[in-house]
């Protein structure tokens, strides 16, 4: 059964959706089938695999409202081994009809129940902020996997993230537990980038991943091409950052 990974922070621009396409174009390199969920309204994911959100037929919004199966908005990508279920702008109005919808925070749980057979493993990339779209990802996921960039307001964005985490866990879903913590937009020679893995490694010791995302051009480069690090320029230092944090997730989880 597959295992479902919600990749989540509730502070914008921490390489958040980076993250979830590239780590899934490496899981897939190395064998194991994944499906990606896009639940940003924005739907960079959906565009970072050379999805035209615009021309999307079904997409996560139909799966959050019940309109749709999983398997019927998945969208088999180019890419090994990854299928998408996209994200468009429909996606900004689900918040709100999800309040009239009973057990609205386990719409997305119960429709990837359907397909999660099917994958090694899910990942959901989830919006920037702690609504409704986010709730049920956390609902849904066995895990949560947190980017957070070495920045001064990274562990005050990291708090509130975990006490969100425990009230959902209490209400929702009791075993939800952390997967890691990757560090993003990594630059050695800063002193701050030091002293944030410091205070990370007091709170989330065995949690914080060892492997580092650099700042890297050509990470920046590769959603506007449609593609995953990996295919864009595979000896960059951020594909092999990526494909570093994706061996280290398989020996967690020992697959």
């Amino acid at each position: 059964m597959g295992k479902i990974i919600a990749i989540v922070n509730q502070k914008g621009g921490v390489g958040k959706t980076t993250t979830a396409v590239n780590l899934t174009a490496a899981l897939g390199n190395a064998g194991k089938k994944v499906l990606i969920v896009d639940a940003d309204p924005q739907g960079n994911t959906t565009s970072g695999f050379g999805i035209n959100k615009r021309e999307v037929t079904f997409s996560s919004y139909d799966l959050l409202i019940g309109a749709q199966k999983a398997e019927t908005a998945t969208v088999n990508t180019t890419f090994k081994n990854v299928d998408v279920i996209p994200a468009n702008m429909d996606l900004a109005g689900a918040e709100v009809e999800l309040i009239n919808i009973e057990n609205r925070e386990a719409q997305l749980k119960k429709a990837l129940s359907l397909v999660r057979e099917k994958y090694d493993f899910i990942f959901i990339d989830c919006p920037p902020s702690l609504g409704l779209i986010t709730i049920n990802a956390l609902t849904a996921c066995d895990t949560f996997l947190v980017p957070v960039q070495c920045e001064y307001y990274a562990m005050e964005g990291l708090s509130q993230l975990m006490a969100s985490v425990r009230q959902i866990k209490r209400l929702y879903n009791a075993g939800l537990e952390l997967e890691g913590v990757a560090l993003t937009m990594y630059d050695g020679r800063l002193n701050l980038t030091h002293q944030v893995v410091e205070e990370l490694k007091k709170f989330f010791a065995n949690k914080l991943y060892k492997t580092t995302i650099p700042r890297a051009v050509r990470l920046s480069e590769a959603p506007s091409y449609g593609m995953p690090i990996q295919y864009y320029d595979k000896r960059s230092k951020g594909a092999k950052a990526y494909d570093e944090l994706a061996q280290e997730l398989l020996k967690r989880n020992r697959r």
